[in-house]
């Protein structure tokens, strides 16, 4: 029996058994992660295809460590500006085992597992309200867009402030936790603008960014 399931915004074909590298997941060593947007199950003659995921299908898997990819080399370069910027990349990695394949019967105990995380997320949405007027907008920092900023204020970090006082490469961990779109994005130099503009150096700031493109220094 074989399965095409998403996982973490990618589509892999997996048997009982196999070792698979996905993006990085939020589980821990050791323990067990199922996933249930189920694609596709493939058992001898017999193929059920979802619309677009197939009720009740299921595949579970083992997180056996978490790991780098091979570095990738990204280079830029634009013509007669002598505009060239060399970076690399290692994509953060989870490598799991399928430990099981199941073709239906799934979907009455995730259910209630939905239901209920459904009810927190509300509280969490309500919750930024009430500090929307301390909150800083984010997306002022060089090389944060909106999605860039959610991603940092779902984790907790929602003032220019906080995020001076987190690492680069920890602020780089958030943003490719939360997806895989954005974990191409450059986060060397967020915590000195950050705290620039905590401190309403805001000509300092300005400064600076003129010798950004994109978060890193032309």
């Amino acid at each position: 029996m074989y399965a095409i399931v998403e996982i973490a915004g990618q589509q892999f074909k997996v048997e009982k058994d196999q070792k698979v590298f996905v993006h990085r997941l939020a589980t821990e060593e050791g323990k067990t992660v199922s996933f249930d947007n189920v694609l596709l199950i493939g058992d001898g003659n017999n193929i059920t295809v979802g619309a677009p995921a197939i009720d009740g299908a299921q595949v579970g898997a083992k997180v056996l460590s978490h790991l780098k990819g091979d570095k990738v080399i990204v280079f830029k370069k634009k013509r007669r500006k002598g505009y060239r910027v060399k970076n690399g990349h290692r994509q953060a990695l989870t490598e799991i085992l399928i430990e099981s394949i199941v073709a239906s019967g799934a979907a009455k105990s995730d259910k209630p597992a939905k239901a209920e995380k459904a009810k927190p997320a509300k509280a969490e949405k309500a919750a930024p309200k009430k500090s929307a007027v301390k909150a800083d907008d984010l997306t002022k920092i060089e090389g944060a867009g909106p999605k860039a900023a959610e991603a940092l204020v779902a984790a907790g970090i929602d003032t220019f402030a906080k995020v001076a006082a987190t690492s680069a490469e920890a602020l780089k961990t958030i943003l490719t936790d939360a997806s895989s779109r954005l974990a191409h994005i450059a986060t060397d130099t967020w915590p000195e603008q950050a705290q620039l503009a905590a401190d309403g150096k805001w000509d300092e700031l300005k400064v600076l960014q003129e010798k950004l493109d994109g978060g890193i220094e032309k």
